[in-house]
């Protein structure tokens, strides 16, 4: 084998030919979740335009709008007192046309340890504030990919993290995925949990404080203004890739906004 080929990862062959609109659950509607969905917008457009049959987007988040929400997050002052979810999807239908959907409770399992309803999906993004919720993903996940169906298969999982000024965005594979045999390449079937990878990391780092904002001026002092958009441009452009070029060499990367770095993670 030669060691100096470099490590790639090829999409799920059935999502790059899917005949029906992937389906996306994504988790959080907050300051990085509300401006990933505009880009799942812009991505199902051109997808569809290319031929694909696009996405099919399910949006998880039981907080209600408040004035602490304006301006960092993609809210208008007539929204206040709205669910989240609601109101995003609510406005993503009506400008784009299509038929996604609003969850107005948490991605979680229920006190008797049974799944959420409508849980499966293709693809999975969270857009957490907690570690804790991020832990509850990854059981739900796994439970979902040892119960589950060939075609409604979980197959990735794209995480977004961050606190003040930096963040990272992970993206991890739901088990192993079929990779084609390749001389160019060599090819990474397995991309780790978040929650396995950096479990300790995690858990460590538990430092953000995800109570809530009374004012704008104080959700400010907790994660500055353009990280979050910032955070979903970049997540949101390797999940395009992952589309468009169908091979990926980097899961993920980390980055800092007060010097403007930007670390890329290999995926092997």
């Amino acid at each position: 084998m030669n060691s100096d080929r470099m490590k790639v990862h090829f999409t799920d062959s059935d999502l790059i030919n899917a005949t029906n609109p992937i389906q996306v659950n994504l988790i959080g509607a907050g300051g990085t979740g509300s401006k990933v969905l505009t880009a799942l917008m812009e991505m199902n457009h051109s997808m569809v335009a290319l031929g694909h049959a696009g996405l099919q987007v399910r949006l998880w988040d039981d907080d209600i709008i408040t004035a602490a929400n304006l301006g960092r997050q993609r809210f208008a002052q007539s929204e206040t007192g709205l669910y989240k979810s609601a109101a995003l999807i609510n406005r993503a239908n009506r400008w784009a046309g299509t038929n996604w959907k609003a969850e107005t409770v948490k991605f979680e399992r229920d006190g008797l340890d049974r799944l959420p309803q409508n849980a499966r999906a293709g693809i999975y993004i969270s857009c957490v504030d907690s570690v804790k919720a991020r832990f509850e993903i990854a059981e739900i996940l796994t439970r979902l990919s040892n119960n589950s169906g060939y075609s409604d298969h979980p197959r990735y999982w794209l995480d977004f993290g961050n606190s003040r000024y930096s963040g990272q965005v992970i993206l991890s594979t739901i088990g192993n995925i079929t990779q084609p045999k390749s001389e160019k390449y060599e090819t990474v079937a397995n991309l780790p949990m978040v929650t396995d990878e950096f479990s300790q990391l995690l858990k460590q780092s538990e430092a953000m404080d995800d109570t809530p904002s009374c004012s704008l001026a104080q959700a400010l002092k907790k994660q500055d203004l353009f990280i979050n958009a910032s955070l979903a441009q970049m997540g949101c452009a390797l999940l395009w890739g992952l589309f468009r070029n169908g091979l990926i060499p980097y899961r993920g990367f980390f980055l800092n906004l007060k010097d403007f770095r930007s670390q890329p993670i290999p995926v092997g």
